[in-house]
């Protein structure tokens, strides 16, 4: 067999092979071992035993630990209960046996007993991991294959090798083996795909293990190059935690659970979480999809925006008395300033008529009945005024307004009310401006 072997190990590194005592395992040890020198690793056996098959599976791992005894090599030995497992965490037996195993490989990594493990997975594995992937419904990722390196940590370096090549290397060195005989047994979906579904393809394509294999490298391209879009297209919007998704389809699912892991929802997002905010996208302006931790993923014109929200329910009662001076206020720090009116820049900024503010206005958030009369007369509702400017919803909740009673006189950072307009007789003008903290 020829395997390029440092795209997997350097110099110095301790490989652990994920010994089972099945032929493909054993013949990964004996080929690592037989180049182990040579190249400048060290092999040592990581035996699994899941307590499944009974005294069947005792009987593989003392196999094994004879088999590395005779040839003077180390072995790491784990015991597990999969089927107690299984049911605990409510997974099928090939889910469970999975999880622990490689639970398994990373403690023996993280406890230094090994930098790296060797599985035997080949090239019959990985087209029968895509077809698995397939007949149970996947998207792209799940067609990219078994990865020959998983984080330079999990290798396969038989990846590229068909099963009759390893059963030839198996022969022609006489290397013992034990079979599982689960392997034979239709009872597992994986193994009905390998024993009925692959070998009738094969008939009539041969080399459909080579041709999945080609196709698996393309997909992982894809697959990367979309990542990437995705990444590169999720950007966070202000300081208040929000982010805006692309509106192509081929990269928004993807943008969404991105957007989901970086807004706190990293170990406990769902793919349920992830198609309820892309459904948004032909939804009507203003739909939302409420998720776990307080995110919110809404509608807005022609993007979908994700964000938390971090205002607290008292805030809506929030009241403030009018006054100059710096308050804060929410998420701000409001500024209202007297101001000369003979060197002021009424360009520059929201200005207002001190005189024609009431003592009994006040700093608060937005209220039913809310009206606001714009520069040049017409007074509106000021919900109706807000979808004019554009301004979404999730936003009108927390933006600072100075009012008396239903009339909004200054809307900050946005607008100020024709009714305290500046005029030429104007004596004293205030300045309004805010600046968020948090």
């Amino acid at each position: 067999m020829k395997i390029d072997l440092p795209r997997f190990i350097s110099r110095g590194d301790t490989v652990a092979v994920a010994l089972s005592g099945g032929s493909d395992s054993m013949a990964l040890i004996h080929f690592l071992c037989s180049n182990a020198e040579t190249s400048g690793f060290t092999v040592v056996a990581l035996n699994v035993e899941h307590g499944i098959r009974g005294q069947a599976s005792l009987k593989d791992s003392l196999f094994v630990k004879d088999y590395c005894e005779k040839h003077n090599i180390g072995l790491i030995s784990y015991s597990v209960d999969c089927p107690a497992y299984a049911e605990k965490e409510k997974l099928s037996i090939e889910q469970a046996a999975r999880r622990l195993r490689y639970d398994c490989f990373f403690d023996a990594i993280s406890k230094g007993k090994c930098d790296k493990v060797a599985t035997a997975h080949h090239m019959s594995d990985n087209a029968e991991s895509v077809l698995f992937n397939l007949f149970r419904g996947t998207g792209l990722k799940g067609v990219t294959g078994i990865e020959e390196n998983f984080k330079n940590r999990i290798i396969r370096p038989f990846l590229t090798v068909g099963k009759s090549e390893i059963m030839r290397y198996v022969s022609e060195n006489s290397i013992p083996f034990v079979t599982d005989e689960t392997n034979f047994s239709d009872d597992f979906s994986r193994n009905f795909i390998r024993l009925n579904i692959i070998p009738k393809i094969k008939e009539v394509f041969p080399e459909a293990e080579k041709n999945i294999a080609r196709f698996t490298e393309i997909a992982r391209r894809d697959d990367e190059y979309l990542n990437r879009l995705a990444i590169s297209a999720v950007k966070s919007f202000t300081d208040r935690e929000e982010i805006v998704l692309p509106a192509d389809d081929a990269v928004i699912c993807r943008a969404a659970v991105i957007a989901l892991k970086r807004l706190g929802l990293e170990k406990d997002w769902e793919k349920t979480h992830a198609d309820s905010v892309c459904a948004l996208k032909n939804m009507k302006n203003g739909s939302k999809a409420i998720l776990p931790k307080r995110l919110v993923a809404v509608k807005e014109y022609d993007k979908i925006v994700l964000y938390k929200d971090l205002r607290a329910p008292s805030d809506a009662e929030k009241r403030v008395p009018f006054a100059t001076g710096d308050i804060y206020f929410g998420d701000y720090i409001l500024s209202l300033k007297e101001t000369d009116p003979a060197i002021v820049d009424l360009k520059s900024g929201l200005f207002a008529d001190k005189s024609k503010i009431p003592k009994s206005a006040e700093i608060r958030f937005i209220s039913p009945g809310d009206t606001f009369t714009k520069f040049g007369g017409g007074t509106k509702k000021l919900c109706d005024y807000f979808t004019d400017k554009k301004i979404p919803r999730r936003l009108r909740n927390g933006i600072p307004l100075l009012a008396d009673g239903s009339n909004v006189l200054v809307i900050f950072g946005i607008a100020v009310s024709d009714k305290v307009k500046v005029s030429k007789t104007t004596e004293k003008i205030i300045k309004f401006s805010s600046e968020k903290y948090q």
